[in-house]
């Protein structure tokens, strides 16, 4: 049984409330899980207390028997100093355009620097 340490919804809409959840992989997100280790509540500052709740013992417990966690409990639990903080992707570079645009945005500068050098003689 492959087991996941994930986010479970609740609350109301526009309204959400996350249970931290060990479940088997194959159960859906909301549905049946094995045991709630934590919760989440996003509406709450950063800094307030009560914004995550974390069992710290039982979520040890289920890494140390095969619980793989999701991303966003990865950050929690390196946060709450349970394992190592994920390197951070850097942003994929933005393309450059392609070979005719860029043969043609060379040209325009050159005309313009044509245009300056015109009207700075004159």
């Amino acid at each position: 049984m492959a087991l996941k340490i994930r986010l479970a919804r609740g609350g109301a809409k526009k309204r959400p409330f996350y249970s931290i959840v060990v479940a088997d992989s194959r159960s859906p997100r909301d549905g049946r899980f094995i045991e709630k280790i934590g919760t989440y509540n996003p509406m709450l500052p950063r800094e307030h207390e009560q914004r995550i709740v974390l069992d710290t013992e039982r979520a040890k417990h289920w890494l140390s028997v095969g619980g793989v966690p999701t991303d966003r409990v990865v950050l929690f639990f390196a946060n709450a100093g349970l394992m190592e903080k994920p390197a951070i992707r850097e942003t994929p570079k933005k393309s450059a355009p392609k070979a005719k645009a860029q043969e043609r945005l060379k040209a325009e500068e050159a005309a313009r620097a044509k245009a300056a050098e015109a009207g700075a003689e004159g």
